[in-house]
């Protein structure tokens, strides 16, 4: 207990003004999230299009301004399953003017498919985008699913996690208000 309770305190310290701009990844690490890597050197994110259900095409550039964790997951991805409503409680509590959770259905993932697993994993608050052709997640060197990449409000790769992670925990949600702080 008196661990978690140190974590979290250094957690919040590090998302103080004070401090900001600097995320303190052993702590993340220590609070939850051991598969966050931070990026280094990572390339430009790719100009790459996706479309939402209807048809319109997106691109990453569109959040430019702000902190985005893009997910990337599939109707039939088990551990998908598992992070969805972490990565929906996530942006219930801070998505807004400053940052976002993007989720991008990647590969076969019929829009009704998508619906029912929405429904049944209960996520009401996220976006439902797809890269039916894989050709966004191929250019950001994903491999397996799900994986998260956190940006930064310029459009830089700050972070990566490959598998699942509880998006809702203290670690989690201090780690974004770090990024997010000015």
């Amino acid at each position: 207990m008196l661990r978690s309770v140190l974590l979290y305190t250094a957690l919040v310290l590090g998302a103080n003004a004070a401090f900001a701009g600097e995320v303190d990844w052993d702590a993340v690490k220590e609070g939850g999230l051991a598969k966050l890597v931070p990026s280094e050197d990572a390339p430009a994110l790719p100009d790459t299009t996706f479309t939402d259900p209807n048809g319109n095409t997106h691109s990453l550039a569109d959040y430019e301004g702000k902190v985005i964790l893009v997910n990337f997951w599939a109707t039939w991805c088990y551990p998908c399953r598992e992070e969805m409503p972490s990565l929906d409680a996530l942006q219930t509590e801070l998505g807004g003017e400053d940052f976002q959770v993007v989720t991008i259905a990647t590969g076969r993932n019929p829009p009704e498919k998508i619906d029912k697993f929405f429904t049944e994993t209960g996520v009401e608050n996220l976006p439902v985008l797809l890269d039916p052709k894989q050709k966004l997640a191929r250019d950001m060197g994903v491999v397996g699913l799900p994986v998260s990449v956190l940006i930064d409000r310029e459009g830089k790769e700050i972070a990566r996690l490959v598998g699942d992670a509880n998006w809702s925990s203290d670690a989690a949600t201090e780690v974004i208000r770090q990024v997010i702080a000015p």
